[in-house]
């Protein structure tokens, strides 16, 4: 593949990965801070999310290609380290692959005429699932064919949206003069960071590439400045057209898109935003389901030493998607009890680890062979501090300590 393809592709496979279903909880979680601190906040996660996978890929460049989280955790942390950070990685990315079947099975479901939820289940896990176990190379395809049309899509059902976005309503300039913004952050930073999950393909794409660390880099800064384009862009649309005082009935049914729909078309005509909304939910969790199962895929592999041949890409499909495909049709809303932890165990993964990864790794092995992440020892400080701070809102918010805005 020529270069810029593979660039391309890499980039597609992040941005698939991020711009996922929880895309569209983002207006809501953050309409306590609204617009100009949802763009901080956004901000914010966006740079320290890239800084810590950078730094995975500047520790991962001291391994073998193929090495994963389970290899660079055991070798620098220890063992007790890497019990932890493994099984936060299995919750996360068992858990997003478990939803995935859920959501895009319900939705190809729907598509085929009103079919079985299982029918529609096994149709979408049969293609996808097939297409990670083919090769990244597959996944690289599929993801920017998902990606162009996720952002035709978008600019379809938005355009309108983005022109008609008021500024008096974007600053909130009706509020009274007493309103509060910052206190609603801490409730506003999972759901962000949960937004922009990658981390779990670093590896893969520095094995795709065959340990070209340059390009992956590139490829984690294309794809995390698409997301971030995309979800700027989502967040103008909708604060810009439904105002602050208005948002209660959405928040009240968790950012339900029909909800979100209903309220907008009190202040402007939504027209076929509905069904265009769909269609661009179906491409961003299928493109997130092949970019969060790849990681798994790749993750799974190392850790339990598969080979990369055709059986031990079998025996790797096995225990990475037959487990969840299993727990979606014996149990189908059991995800509903545990996804609210997932930002939780996010920022261990996410986070704590590749802080403290590098931290080990500079003391063991130096500066990385082909890459080195910007910063030094204060970016380190940073990305572990980013990492305790979302950890500490999560925690608060599911003892109710935080306060919550309710429109």
């Amino acid at each position: 593949m020529q270069k810029q393809a593979s660039l391309l592709g890499g980039a597609m496979i992040i941005a698939g990965t991020i711009i996922g279903a929880g895309m569209l909880a983002n207006p809501t979680a953050t309409s306590g801070v609204w617009f100009l601190g949802s763009l901080v906040v956004l901000v914010y996660t966006w740079f320290s999310m890239l800084t810590s996978g950078l730094m995975i890929l500047e520790v991962n460049t001291h391994y073998s290609h193929g090495a994963n989280f389970d290899t660079m955790v055991k070798d620098l942390l220890g063992r007790g380290w890497n019990v932890v950070n493994g099984v936060a990685v299995a919750f996360v990315l068992y858990l997003l692959t478990y939803a995935y079947i859920f959501v895009g099975g319900d939705l190809t479901a729907q598509a085929l005429g009103g079919q079985n939820l299982w029918v529609g289940q096994s149709v979408f896990f049969v293609v996808f699932a097939g297409c990670v176990w083919w090769s990244a190379r597959a996944v690289d395809r599929f993801s920017t064919v998902l990606i162009g049309g996720m952002v035709i899509s978008f600019l379809w059902a938005t355009g309108g949206l983005l022109g008609s976005a008021k500024m008096p309503v974007l600053l909130d300039s009706a509020a009274a003069a007493d309103s509060s913004y910052w206190i609603y952050v801490g409730t506003a930073l999972p759901v962000c960071l949960a937004s922009f999950g990658f981390h779990g393909n670093v590896s893969s794409l520095l094995k795709y590439f065959q340990g070209n660390a340059t390009q992956v880099a590139r490829s984690l800064w294309g794809g995390t400045l698409i997301a971030l384009m995309i979800y700027v862009l989502w967040q103008w649309a909708i604060q810009g057209n439904l105002p602050r005082d208005a948002f209660a009935p959405v928040i009240e049914k968790n950012g339900d898109v029909a909800v979100l729909i209903q309220e907008l078309s009190k202040f402007i005509p939504t027209g076929s935003m509905a069904m265009v909304l769909q269609f661009f939910s179906y491409m961003a969790i299928a493109s997130s389901f092949l970019g969060v199962t790849l990681g798994l895929f790749d993750y799974l592999a190392d850790l339990f030493g598969f080979d990369d041949s055709r059986k031990g890409r079998s025996q790797t499909a096995a225990v990475t998607f037959l487990p969840p495909l299993l727990c979606c049709l014996l149990f189908p809303l059991g995800f509903v009890k545990v996804i609210g932890y997932v930002g939780l165990a996010a920022a261990i993964w996410t986070a704590i680890v590749p802080a403290l990864l590098l931290r080990a790794s500079r003391r063991k092995f130096g500066m990385g062979k082909s890459y080195r992440v910007y910063g030094g020892t204060a970016m380190i400080v940073w990305v572990f501090a980013f990492g305790v701070v979302n950890i500490g809102a999560q925690l608060l918010s599911e003892l109710g300590k935080l306060p919550v805005f309710k429109g």
